[in-house]
């Protein structure tokens, strides 16, 4: 996933052949890494969905849905739409993904960022802020008000991914909420989010997608969504080990940038040999890819193959 300018800015660095991209540009913590753990949190479960379905019906994501999604982390506008104005950005994500429905049920997504890679070191030294907990809450309230899933982001940096997720079990419990991790910005050992770019493995993917699929089996949950972003090839090893796990919609969202010609072709080399049962994504930069021209239009989307099962805006 690429998060805003710093994104942009950090590929064509690396396309260069600099070597110090990024540096202090990454975005501004949300919050400190001191904040309590998040678990100690309270959601708000007296406006939890009653029946344990998605939010508009049925407890399968794919193929019935069509997912499109806006992304955004409080006070951050570089981040994504989903910056302020809650109700007017649900209103405006509902129009558009009308745009998308092409014989599905359309349900929007609130990606929400709860944990931003940051350029300095932090109290505990792992590269990343944490999201204050009660904002989850507010996001979350507004997602259901407008029958939206969220989807909770994380950007690791250089703490571990399951630890961080685990953190959210709280809201992942819900079952209208999903989760998204981010390995661009998942850094080893003396690296620097924003400097190089991060990586995972199919092997630590499949761990996620194991613990979500355990909530989902203990609780009776509805389909759980995740969603791993990928730029390119390189940022997943041994992308091939990945495989099903029950109650899971596993899904790759393609985050090329550049002109139309260069997304579409990128999409079209991360999404060929995919592994058994993982959804494809594709992504939109309000910004950046109309630097490079215009923004494709949902029928141009609409007409990649394989179709992507959900389309992200940032």
């Amino acid at each position: 996933m690429r998060t805003g300018p710093i994104a942009a800015l950090a590929l064509l660095g690396v396309l260069a052949g600099c070597t110090d991209v990024g540096a202090g540009l990454v975005a501004t913590p949300v919050e400190s890494s001191a904040r309590p753990a998040l678990v100690e949190a309270t959601v708000p479960l007296s406006r939890a969905p009653k029946a344990i379905e998605l939010p508009r019906g049925g407890v399968r994501l794919f193929p019935e849905h069509q997912l499109v999604a806006f992304v955004g982390a409080p006070g951050s506008p570089a981040l994504g739409p989903l910056d302020d104005n809650l109700d007017e950005r649900a209103a405006r994500l509902e129009r558009l993904a009308a745009s998308y429905r092409g014989g599905r049920r359309i349900l929007p997504v609130m990606e929400l960022i709860v944990v931003t890679a940051q350029g300095a070191a932090g109290n505990d030294g792992k590269y990343r802020s944490r999201i204050d907990p009660q904002q989850i809450d507010r996001y979350l309230a507004v997602a259901r008000k407008h029958k939206m899933l969220l989807m909770l982001d994380v950007q690791p940096g250089q703490a571990k991914p399951l630890d961080e997720v685990k953190r959210l079990e709280r809201w992942l419990r819900q079952p209208d909420v999903g989760l998204a991790v981010d390995p661009e910005w998942q850094v080893g050992r003396g690296q620097v989010p924003g400097r190089v770019f991060g990586r995972t493995s199919g092997a630590e993917l499949n761990s996620i997608a194991a613990y979500l699929s355990g909530l989902v089996r203990q609780d009776k949950l509805p389909e759980k969504l995740f969603v791993f972003h990928q730029l390119t090839k390189q940022i997943i090893d041994a992308e091939q080990v990945l495989r099903p796990h029950p109650g899971v919609a596993m899904v790759k969202s393609v985050d090329g940038i550049g002109t139309a010609a260069a997304k579409e072709a990128t999409y079209r080399q991360l999404t060929t040999k995919l592994p058994r049962g993982v959804h494809t994504g594709f992504k939109l930069f309000y910004q950046e890819d109309t630097r490079h021209g215009t923004l494709m239009t949902p029928t141009q989307v609409l007409s990649l193959r394989p179709r992507p099962e959900l389309v992200i805006y940032e």
